[in-house]
């Protein structure tokens, strides 16, 4: 990789000065407080893992943005979310445990994409993933606790956006389609919303080439013949059919099955259709159920279909999360197409997104693991939530500059600093030599509280030449007389 290269890389990669930092500690410090008192244990994982890790699963947007190389002949990546490597953990060293297994997480993700407002290329994902928890119960702790880590850190107003892929799934499936074809589908709510059916159905096209023979060809001919005539065809026009380890023949059966297939057109129009609808679906439970129970009523669906998910908002009203806080959104995607089930996102008042999650049943044993294993979680942007909080960060403890007017006292400078410190100053020993002047003016700039300067005998007398930085004002005290910092002196 070239040197610009390398920079274009890492270019909208954020830097954190220490100001920021304090405030981003804070929160941190806060969310994980909230997910621990729910019985979420810490886990620290690799920030690189190996390229198919990811894979298809977690959908194109996402796997268009990883970060990734070769090296040594093994496929890389930046970690570009924390949910895969974590159950890449729990199925390789965990799968012993008891289950529900509770984790949580805190550390940098790396994604490839433009930065914009609280969106960068390097961010910082503080989540959690509830192994081998099933719905309604599971998922509702998933909801309450994103919301009670939001509510620990001062946000206000944000709104709970919720979907159910699983239910869009089901939908999908008893209408009759090919699996393929739900997954394109099911994966294609939020384009549907945002460019139209349109849209959708030309990524149909895309996924679904055109055969070159039309079934019709083959009416009246029982499989044997068809696949001979196929056969034959080909080999006369010069097609090559020596692909891989499948033989002629094995090809060209599958190839007459498809053709023998019922258009299946008239299914995904009528899909179509009904997704069209059921997108268009969002607002409270008490407006939103009865317009998709009446939707799936005109398409000969069964309104039980429904029933997860009222379940798990029932469950999380039992959790005290407040029904105004929670609006559905029957054409939520997320993108990630680990997803089964569940799918939630919160936004703050101002239309941020602060946090996203849902269950993802298959993840385990798509992973190797022994056994179906459900599972749900979900992260927030640390960054995101630390512009929507707005913290108020602790003031730090006093800082004083201790300085040594020979090296003949330095020892007992740095036994000054270290009573400090043990009385909760922040102490910073001179290690440059500087004259008491050039203190004065080093410690102004870098606004400490004060000065402790000592010199030869002062160690003898146990004491201290103290300059207040603030009053401008200076005194002899002894070092034992040094007052301890409380902690209202701080504020």
């Amino acid at each position: 990789m070239s040197t610009t290269t390398t920079i274009d890389a890492v270019r909208g990669m954020r830097d954190v000065l220490p100001a920021e930092l304090a405030a981003q500690i804070t929160v941190a410090d806060q969310l994980e407080r909230t997910l621990a008192s729910y019985g979420y244990q810490q886990i620290e994982l690799p920030i690189i893992e190996q390229r198919d890790l990811y894979g298809r699963k977690l959908g194109e947007e996402l796997v268009g943005k990883v970060y990734e190389w070769n090296f040594n002949g093994r496929d890389l990546a930046l970690r570009p979310e924390w949910t895969a490597s974590v159950l890449r953990a729990y199925v390789a060293r965990l799968q012993d445990q008891p289950l529900p297994l509770r984790l949580r997480y805190t550390g940098p993700v790396f994604r490839n994409e433009r930065p914009q407002r609280g969106t960068y290329r390097q961010f910082t994902q503080v989540g959690v993933e509830l192994i081998g928890g099933q719905a309604p119960r599971a998922d509702a702790e998933c909801i309450a606790l994103a919301c009670a880590g939001l509510d620990a850190v001062g946000v206000t107003g944000y709104r709970v956006q919720i979907g159910h892929i699983g239910l869009v799934r089901q939908v999908l499936r008893r209408l009759g389609l090919a699996e393929r074809t739900q997954g394109i589908l099911a994966w294609s709510l939020e384009r549907m919303r945002e460019h139209g059916v349109a849209a959708v159905r030309e990524r149909l096209d895309a996924a679904h080439s055109p055969l070159p023979f039309d079934a019709a060809l083959l009416d009246g001919m029982s499989d044997t013949q068809a696949e001979a005539l196929l056969l034959g065809s080909l080999g006369a026009i010069g097609v090559n059919l020596q692909y891989g380890t499948r033989a002629p023949e094995a090809i060209v059966g599958r190839l007459v099955r498809k053709l023998r297939r019922a258009d299946p057109q008239a299914q995904i129009e009528r899909a179509l259709a009904l997704l069209e609808r059921l997108c268009a679906i969002q607002g409270y439970a008490s407006a939103a159920f009865p317009q998709a129970a009446a939707l799936l009523r005109e398409f000969d669906l069964p309104e039980t279909l429904l029933d997860e998910l009222r379940a798990i908002l029932t469950t999380a009203a039992a959790h005290n999360v407040p029904d105004e806080a929670l609006v559905l959104d029957f054409g939520l995607g997320r993108g990630l197409h680990y997803y089964t089930g569940l799918i939630f996102e919160i936004y703050d008042a101002a239309g941020m997104q602060l946090c996203g999650g849902g269950r993802y049943d298959d993840l385990v044993t798509t992973l190797g693991g022994r056994q179906m294993t459900p599972a749900v979680g979900f992260a927030y942007g640390l960054e995101r939530v630390v512009a929507a909080a707005h913290p108020a960060t602790p003031a730090p403890p006093p800082e004083v500059l201790v300085s040594a007017a020979d090296d003949a006292s330095y020892a007992y400078a740095l036994q000054v600093a270290a009573t400090l410190r043990a009385r909760g100053y922040t102490a910073l020993v001179d290690v440059r030599g500087r004259s008491p002047a050039n203190n004065q003016r080093d410690g102004a700039r870098r606004g400490v509280a004060a000065l402790a300067l000592v010199a030869d005998g002062d160690e003898a007398r146990g004491e201290l030449l103290w300059r207040d930085m603030a009053a401008r004002t200076e005194r002899r005290i002894a070092l034992a007389e040094v007052p301890t910092v409380r902690p209202r002196d701080m504020q």
